[in-house]
């Protein structure tokens, strides 16, 4: 969450983690009158408003919301919540498309059970970040996927050269509930907090079909697995039982027999190992894995040995790169080619031909929303090959747009050239605008432009 919570919740929350790291083993028992509080569920809506998202099933939006009046509809939820008559809606099913072609299923809950979820993750998220080990980065505050990947470039580093690029099929819909409310009743043992959580898990799902017929189902409850991708609750669920497989890995320990480290974001995780000790650490992997009845994609895990090798993680490509000025060769990430190749092809959606009525201002703008995004995220490692990869792109597909708008039929490059691009039109220059990372603690990722002077060199 990138808001500030009030002074009150602050201070809520504060307390509820001092405790909890306090007291390691113990269970809180009085949690459920604090999801109705006023300012924890103004603060839980303002949270939901700024990450925005669309209506669920109700087809109730914000703006509807603050209609009818936000206090008054914050205040008949509390007393829901209160009176414990609250009933969670069924979640609407949307499809995300993927860049293997295939889809992935997105659940969207209404803007009620956003709320009151949010009003959750307030309430548990400071107690269950006091026993998240350090090797988990995803949806934590002050951690990052950036930090992820600065993680297992320091493990190549130190000699952790043989890695385990492990998927798992399904991770969010394979979670069983039996264990995942063990995770949760853990630390928790307010058991009307606890109901509505599993409320939660067996929420239907409806969906609608390209005739407008809609459907619901109750697959989770049915099968007694899977959390909803894109509920307010399910990054923190998701979390909470991956951590049974790191800790599983080192309280049964294959950490410290194997000399295994992983490194974790979300349901994505490699291992790093010395060489020779991959294969038992997959071995290992699996075992545990099944005991989670979590399922191992086999056709996407694998075993990477580097520098011969490379793998992908987090859209970073990782393994032997090489200085542009001295040509050595020393390991380190870059931006994957299925990234450039997504970011060229939006790229290319802003500067369609038939879309030449814009403005060009609005048009670069876009362009550069798109750049700076991307280059904020891709800001390790070797990035000037794909950043000039990137601007080419972006400079033939403006010239281009630009020719056609202005009927410039001939020598295009003449009429807008590269300076005139971007001191005339403002498109953006990736490597000026890339903020520099410091790599003292992640075991050091070379320079910024990819030179190479300061990694560790490989043969």
């Amino acid at each position: 969450m990138s808001l500030k919570p009030p002074e009150k919740v602050g201070k809520l929350q504060a307390a509820l983690q001092d405790k909890a790291k306090r007291a390691p083993g113990y269970r809180f028992y009085m949690l459920y009158d604090k999801l109705y509080r006023a300012d924890v569920l103004a603060f839980a809506y303002a949270c939901c408003r700024a990450n925005g998202g669309v209506a669920g099933v109700d087809g109730q939006t914000f703006a509807d919301i603050e209609a009818y009046g936000q206090e008054l509809w914050l205040g008949e939820l509390a007393e829901a919540l209160r009176t414990r008559t609250y009933q969670p809606q069924a979640v609407r099913r949307a499809w995300i498309p993927k860049p293997d072609g295939k889809q992935r299923p997105l659940g969207i809950p209404t803007i009620r059970d956003r709320v009151a979820q949010m009003a959750v993750v307030l309430v548990l998220e400071p107690i269950f970040e006091a026993d998240l080990p350090p090797e988990q980065y995803a949806y934590r505050e002050g951690r990052s996927a950036l930090n992820a990947v600065q993680a297992v470039n320091g493990w190549l580093h130190r000699g952790y050269t043989e890695v385990v690029d492990a998927d798992l099929s399904g991770y969010f819909d394979s979670i069983p509930h039996a264990e995942l409310m063990k995770s949760v009743a853990r630390r928790v043992s307010d058991r009307h907090l606890l109901h509505l959580v599993k409320m939660w898990l067996e929420a239907p799902v409806e969906e609608t079909d390209e005739r407008g017929r809609t459907t619901q189902t109750t697959r989770n409850k049915d099968e007694g697995r899977g959390t909803p991708q894109g509920g307010v609750a399910s990054p923190l669920l998701a979390n909470l039982y991956m951590r049974r497989f790191v800790l599983g890995w080192t309280t049964l320990g294959y950490e410290r027999r194997l000399d295994a480290h992983i490194v974790n974001y979300a349901d994505d995780f490699v291992i790093c190992t010395r060489p020779g000790r991959a294969s038992q650490a997959m071995t290992a992997m699996r075992g545990i894995m099944e005991r989670l009845r979590l399922t191992v994609n086999e056709t996407k895990t694998r075993i990477c040995r580097l520098p011969e090798e490379t793998f992908d993680f987090l859209g970073y490509t990782m393994g032997r790169q090489h200085s542009r000025r001295t040509g050595q060769a020393y390991l380190g990430p870059r931006p994957s080619k299925k990234k450039i190749a997504r970011l060229c092809e939006a790229i290319s959606a802003v500067t369609q031909q038939r879309v030449t009525w814009k403005d060009t201002g609005q048009v670069v703008a876009e362009l550069n929303a798109k750049l700076r995004g991307w280059a904020n995220y891709f800001c390790l490692g070797t990035v000037v090959p794909a950043y000039e990869t990137v601007m080419g792109h972006a400079r033939r597909r403006l010239r281009r747009w630009l020719s056609v708008k202005h009927k410039v039929r001939r020598r295009p490059y003449a009429a807008f050239p590269d300076r005139r691009l971007h001191e005339e039109w403002g498109l953006c220059l990736l490597p000026r605008i890339t903020p520099y990372y410091s790599y003292a603690n992640s075991g050091n990722l070379g320079p910024r432009a990819g030179c190479g002077k300061t990694a560790r060199p490989v043969r």
